[in-house]
């Protein structure tokens, strides 16, 4: 209905090229069906529903996931690639309104590793997630900590306490196979920091957890847990 009444006032205010010149007429209209129907038909709300129309030009594109509260979220965001993300997110985790506003004031969008984030469209049944999908860059953990009292012992139970409960900061899809997970090569065992599974992609995810810049050492031992021929026992 709101998508529609958007739809209206662009139309009678002669087309989007000229919409933004018509706030007269978004005036008069609020008078007229605010006195008929009740203040949800504010002058305020009519411009949200002009801005809604504008924003989501196609109806089939809205999606039941999202009330009408997360759609007036989602309107302050100029950027239709970042804010396709924020809406996809809404729809793979069911976020409510506080959620999603948390997730934007956190800068997710900005955090984003896929390269090509300026033509994120909104996902439909028949969309394909890959991994720069799934995970933000950086991932930021707030804890009560300073920084300088955060060893990595810290840093990883204080993430196997938040998993206990909801880690939506890693992404979409992951599920935790274990923590100081144990991996054998010949005669020696690895410790990996953190695995999860991806329902998604159908895969497993490796982690290690640093506390400091990351160093070609450290991307030298993902590399060898991930490339080599070793057997997760599970």
């Amino acid at each position: 209905m709101n998508w529609h009444i958007g739809r209206l006032l662009i139309e009678a205010q002669g087309g989007s090229k000229r919409a933004k010149y018509g706030d007269d007429l978004i005036k008069k209209w609020s008078l007229k069906l605010s006195s008929l129907f009740g203040k949800n038909y504010s002058y305020t709300n009519l411009k949200y529903m002009r801005q809604f129309y504008l924003s989501f030009p196609i109806s089939h594109s809205l999606r039941d996931q999202l009330t009408w509260t997360h759609y007036r979220i989602l309107l302050s965001i100029k950027n239709e690639s970042e804010r396709n993300y924020y809406t996809n997110q809404v729809i793979l985790n069911d976020l409510s309104t506080r959620e999603l506003e948390e997730l934007i004031k956190s800068k997710a969008y900005d955090r984003l590793s896929y390269a090509d984030k300026e033509n994120i469209k909104l996902i439909d049944d028949s969309t394909s997630l890959t991994i720069e999908d799934m995970i933000k860059d950086p991932i930021l953990i707030r804890t009560n900590k300073k920084i300088n009292d955060l060893d990595e012992k810290a840093l990883h139970k204080y993430i196997i306490s938040m998993l206990e409960n909801k880690f939506l900061e890693l992404g979409v899809g992951f599920a935790l196979i274990g923590h100081e997970y144990k991996i054998k090569e010949d005669n020696h065992t690895f410790k990996i920091d953190l695995l999860f599974f991806n329902v998604e992609l159908n895969t497993y995810i490796v982690v290690e957890l640093k506390t400091r810049e990351v160093l070609p050492k450290d991307i030298g031992q993902l590399e060898h847990y991930v490339y080599l021929d070793v057997r997760i026992d599970l």
